[in-house]
This record gives structure tokens, C-alpha cells and sequence, in this order.
């Protein structure tokens, strides 16, 4: 006779039938050994993955160390991040980078934007600092999604002046050096320039000068295509608007320092697109939490990380080397 507390254990499958299995462990289709190894980089893309589903947008990611500059290396990596990127897809890229060459900038922003085509949509993620070159790529967003940490900065271009002992390459903005060079100018013809200059005066290359100058137009002209036919390209007079935010990113009187910070209030008031998330919003944690797990990932000064939710390239890739 069964008891009232005995009802429960009672089976309803027929007799001799085998137990159910229970449900399988999840195995990673890698190797043990070689999932143990990089399992960093699969947790990474599991948060790239849920940052997806929470916004409904594709993540790609670049991440650069602090003394690595943005060049034609880094090419070949963003065409690997975007292989999985539909025509029409709405992407976002999270940039942390000091700057770098403007005509690479440029193609990794064309890079993206064809990749998407005219009816997708495309904004940059800054969790950090996107300077210099980086911020020319932000231009050619619709929006920049930010928060507290996030700053932009001047786009007057960096030149390579020389190299030194060690066969690194010295860079100095453009303006600046245009502007030291007015100084000696003008010293000369008042007939008070030091005799320490000459030595610098007979290794200069006219050509360096024309150059310089160049290089600052080509980078406004930049900005205000972007501008225009991006960021800006729904508003009322969005050639005009494209112009002066340009030229007041190029203003080096303005800014002074090619450091200079341009957090999102600056950037709001100069006339960008930007979205602003608060500390406590998931959304802007999932990003920052990424961020930090990818920056600690690079495993020097020079190095970059380019990641989505299916490519991911190490740290220390150096395309080329």
C-alpha cells in the first residue's frame, strides 16, 4: 500500500525502460589545450556577441596601444572583421586609438561604410580616446555613441619629422611645425636668430614645408566630406555646417595642444551627432567592460587588437612582419 508521501516517486514510463540521459556538457568545437589557451579571447567575443543581441547591431572592434599609430597594417585586419557583415547591416565599431595616418583612416571609414552600403547605418563607439585620425573616422559616422571617459580631439595631421637612434619615427604636428618655422623666419629677418638654429636650417627639406601644408588641407577637406555626407547629411545647410566644424577641428590656435581633449559636451556645442550613455546604462557597461578586457589584452605599447564576433586577431599582429 502506498503512502501519501511515496506518490511522488512513482514513474509513468513503462517498465524496463532506461533512464534519460541527462543533458550533454556544451564542448567547444577547439581543442582543450587551445581553447584553455586563448579562452580570454572566446570570452571576449561572448560579450561581443551579447552586446549584439542587446542592441540588434553588429560589433567590430579596434583597439590600438598607446604608442601604436593607425597605418596601411591595419588594412588587411579590418577586411577580416568585416568577411561576416551584411550589406544593410546596422554596425558599430568600438575605436580606441591616439591617431595615425589620415589616408589610412580614411579607408578603414570607406571600408565600413561600403561594407554596409547606403541604406545601413553606421556609428562609432568611443569608449576611451579616439584622437587625431581617429576622430576623422568618427566623422564618417551617423552618430558617436559615448560616456563619461570618452574623448575626441583636433584633427591637424602629424608629420614624421625623423627618426631617432633606435630607428623610431618622431612625429610633430603640422601646424607646429609650420608655426616654429614662422618664428625662425621672423628672427632671421630682425637679425636675431640664435647661431644653435643653423645646423636645423641646413638639414631642412623645402619639401617638408609643402608637405605640412598639404597635409593640414587635406585634412579639413576630409572632415567636411565626411560631415556632409554622413553625420550631417539630414540637416539644413549640412555643406556649410561641415565646414566650420572642420575648420574649427583643424584650428590649432583654438585648441593649442593636439592633446586637447574634446569630450562629448565639446563635441555636442561644435555641431556633432553624439549620443551620450550614462554610467549606469547596461549598454554603456557592456562596452566599457569589453574595453577593459581588450586593453589589458595588449601585450605592449605598439600593439593592436582588432576582434569580432568571428575574427579575432591577437595583439601582437603585425601585418607585413
Amino acid at each position: 500500500m502506498t503512502g501519501p508521501h511515496d506518490a511522488g516517486t512513482v514513474s509513468d514510463e513503462p517498465a524496463g525502460t532506461p533512464p534519460s540521459p541527462p543533458n550533454p556538457l556544451p564542448v567547444p568545437s577547439q581543442t582543450p589545450l587551445f581553447h584553455a589557451l586563448e579562452r580570454d579571447r572566446y570570452r571576449r567575443q561572448e560579450q561581443i556577441r551579447a552586446l549584439e543581441e542587446r542592441t540588434g547591431r553588429r560589433l567590430i572592434c579596434y583597439v590600438a596601444g598607446p604608442a601604436a599609430s593607425i597605418t596601411a597594417r591595419d588594412i588587411l585586419p579590418f577586411v577580416d572583421l568585416l568577411e561576416d557583415v551584411e550589406k544593410g547591416s546596422q554596425l558599430d565599431l568600438l575605436l580606441h586609438t591616439a591617431g595615425g595616418d589620415v589616408d589610412q583612416a580614411e579607408r578603414i571609414a570607406l571600408l565600413c561604410r561600403k561594407r554596409i552600403g547606403a541604406v545601413g547605418g553606421f556609428r562609432v563607439i568611443v569608449p576611451d580616446s579616439a584622437k587625431s585620425a581617429g576622430t576623422l573616422i568618427c566623422l564618417a559616422a551617423d552618430a558617436v555613441v559615448t560616456g563619461q571617459p570618452s574623448e575626441l580631439g583636433p584633427i591637424d595631421p602629424q608629420i614624421v619629422i625623423e627618426r631617432d637612434a633606435s630607428g623610431q619615427e618622431i612625429s610633430r604636428p603640422a601646424q607646429s611645425f609650420l608655426d616654429g618655422l614662422q618664428d625662425i623666419v621672423q628672427a632671421t629677418g630682425a637679425g636675431q636668430l640664435s647661431p644653435a638654429y643653423f645646423p636645423l636650417l641646413d638639414k631642412l627639406d623645402p619639401s617638408l614645408i609643402d608637405f605640412c601644408k598639404k597635409a593640414l588641407r587635406r585634412s579639413e577637406q576630409l572632415a567636411t566630406r565626411f560631415l556632409a555626407q554622413y553625420m550631417l547629411k539630414d540637416q539644413p545647410d549640412c555643406q556649410k555646417k561641415a565646414k566650420t566644424i572642420a575648420r574649427e577641428l583643424n584650428n590649432v590656435e583654438r585648441f593649442l595642444s593636439h592633446g586637447a581633449v574634446i569630450d562629448a559636451d565639446r563635441a555636442q556645442e561644435l555641431g556633432l551627432v553624439v549620443r551620450i550613455l550614462e554610467p549606469d546604462d547596461d549598454v554603456w557597461q557592456g562596452y566599457w567592460r569589453l574595453y577593459c578586457e581588450q586593453t589589458l589584452a595588449l601585450v605592449s605599447p605598439i600593439a593592436r587588437l582588432f576582434e569580432g564576433r568571428r575574427a579575432s586577431l591577437p595583439a601582437n599582429y603585425q601585418a607585413g612582419q
